[in-house]
């Protein structure tokens, strides 16, 4: 039902969505390390859609139906809008730690990773299935480097290494 092109768009917008939500809560967070926190967290989110992004344009795909591409296009500006999983609830001003923040950072690649798993089903074409599997595994794999970064006292020290 899907295409590698239609779960591409899907995982840019939930990255381009997310990345608009940290650089919005920076200003929020007053604690330096936090807002350093913030910032590498929606660089990272950047750079997944750039990954993605660079997915697409290597895709091969032959425009079978504009009108439908189109379509598909509309239903999921429709379906994700500016969602963010478990991002939309919470409340950055809030948190006081960094661990508290890697903890949030990694619910919502938990919450990814379960969004691209239920579209698994609707995904038929082995292509489109090979680079929703991309996704995933990226996504596995920030939640990998996510939970390094707990109990760290020095985490903007780290992440930018």
């Amino acid at each position: 039902m899907f295409t590698a092109a239609e779960i591409l768009d899907i995982a840019i917008k939930v990255e381009n969505n997310g990345e608009a939500v940290y650089r919005s809560a920076i200003a929020r967070v007053q604690k330096p390390e936090l807002v350093c926190l913030l910032k590498w967290m929606a660089d990272e989110e950047a750079e997944h859609a750039r990954f993605f992004s660079g997915l697409k344009r290597n895709l091969e795909t032959k425009r079978r139906n504009p009108f439908v591409e189109e379509m598909s296009r509309e239903l999921f500006d429709d379906m994700l809008g500016n969602q963010n999983f478990s991002l939309k609830e919470v409340d950055f001003s809030a948190i006081d730690n960094s661990d508290a923040m890697i903890d949030v950072f990694i619910e919502f690649e938990k919450d990814s990773v379960i969004f691209y798993t239920v579209l698994e089903p609707f995904v038929e074409d082995p292509v489109a299935l090979e680079h929703l599997q991309k996704i995933i595994d990226e996504e596995n794999h920030h939640i990998r480097k996510l939970q390094k970064f707990i109990g760290s006292k020095e985490t903007c020290g780290i992440i930018d290494k």
